[in-house]
């Protein structure tokens, strides 16, 4: 089992940055990827970013440049900083876990909400 906890959303205006942290605890040292995920009120959930164990990231296209995925493995979080945000980056936020390279994420964390106004 791993449990996963987010925090470090909140409001922000256009252009403006915000750092996301995911502790995660449990079985940790069995993780391959981790990711962030992200859904916005009447849309389908879609992942933003994944960093696997090795180092090698993905970045959704729609972030691409302004966004950075990184994990701290002696502090067991994964972190996601975001910047030059835009309204359209305004979701729930979830971190998710898995333990293989590819295919479904086991775990995911409760969400933190980013608004980003104009």
């Amino acid at each position: 089992q791993v449990q996963l906890v987010e925090s470090g959303g909140g409001l922000v205006q256009a252009g403006g940055s915000l750092k996301l942290s995911c502790a995660a605890s449990g079985s940790i040292f069995s993780i391959n990827t981790m990711g962030w995920y992200r859904q916005a009120p009447g849309k389908e959930r879609e992942l933003v970013a994944a960093i696997r164990s090795g180092g090698s990231t993905y970045y959704a296209d729609s972030v691409k440049g302004r966004f950075t995925i990184s994990r701290d493995n002696a502090k067991n979080t994964l972190y996601l900083q975001m910047n030059s945000l835009k309204p359209e980056d305004t979701a729930m936020y979830y971190c998710a876990a898995r333990f293989s390279k590819t295919g479904e994420y086991d775990y995911w964390g409760q969400g933190t909400q980013v608004t980003v106004s104009s």
